[in-house]
């Protein structure tokens, strides 16, 4: 077994025996020692794309489905603890939330329940599924309480339909994506809430570098660097001092050996970030380009 796994195990064990021992059932917990705290394992994450998760949605069999599935990847819900217990009567159309009831968070005082958006994303599905809900149906997925049902095998069947390769976590990694997202556009506080974590298990369980994150940081990283190889100034090193001179002045000295007049800069560290206003002499030392 995996070693999240086992220690999952040992922890539910040692809770069983923390009760014996309390109960003076037996003298000791034999399981106390053993760690029992998940670990976070980044080799298991998987962002799933909007373009997969709609490919995903178009194989799905019915309306009930693809809202179970939307809920996960748009909603960020727990599948099924949190997905079974919704209600129709819980939606506010008005303001666009809805509440969300969480028997993992219950023990936990004032986080029983939460508010989450009817996110842009969402909201097609939901209108979707109460459009076609029979008279007097109470929950959104009715058929998908029964907890003998394995959500998971069929949604294998259905990623297969989609001609997607499998996942790692498959319910879990939706909550990881769509958190994820969130974090982006919201303060992490605000994506935590809605989602039903803390922002220290966010960020030790959830939250995803993807390739967009990556992109934009060369993208950026490419942007600074055309500003300041390009049309931005250029720095030129001389035997006594530097100075910050433009990229036409620079292309203009490259070819220069005697003395030029230069603008004294103010030193920041290795590069040099102010100019002063007067100028001096370079007093005959070689120009050079800074490397």
């Amino acid at each position: 077994m995996a070693e999240n796994t086992i220690r999952k195990s040992c922890g539910v064990a040692k809770q069983f025996f923390t009760a014996a021992v309390r109960s003076r059932l037996i003298p000791d917990n034999p399981f106390s020692d053993l760690p029992a705290i998940v670990k976070s394992n980044p080799d298991r994450y998987h962002y799933v794309t909007r373009e997969d998760a709609a490919s995903v949605i178009d194989a799905c069999p019915n309306a009930e489905w693809r809202l179970l599935f939307a809920l996960a990847r748009y909603g960020g819900l727990r599948v099924p603890s949190e997905t079974t217990r919704l209600r129709w009567a819980d939606i506010d159309w008005d303001k666009n939330r809805f509440t969300v009831t969480s028997p993992k968070t219950e023990h936990h005082d004032g986080q029983g329940t939460r508010v989450v958006p009817i996110f842009p994303e969402l909201l097609p599905f939901l209108r979707e599924s109460f459009e076609l809900a029979e008279p007097g149906q109470v929950y959104y997925l009715p058929t998908k309480r029964d907890s003998t049902a394995n959500l998971r095998t069929q949604l294998l069947r259905i990623i297969g339909r989609a001609s997607l390769e499998p996942w790692p976590k498959l319910w879990q990694n939706l909550r990881s994506t769509r958190e994820t997202e969130l974090a982006d556009q919201y303060p992490a506080h605000v994506a935590s809430k809605w989602i039903g974590n803390s922002v220290a298990v966010a960020a030790k369980h959830y939250l995803q570098v993807t390739e967009d994150h990556m992109a934009q940081a060369a993208q950026n990283a490419a942007q600074q660097l055309h500003e300041t190889t390009g049309n931005g100034p250029k720095a030129i090193r001389t035997e006594n001092h530097s100075a910050v001179v433009s990229a036409a002045d620079c292309e203009n000295l490259q070819e220069k050996t005697a003395p030029c007049e230069l603008q004294e800069a103010v030193s920041d560290g290795p590069y040099w970030t102010e100019i002063e206003v007067a100028t001096q002499q370079s007093r005959g030392h070689l120009v050079t380009l800074a490397s």
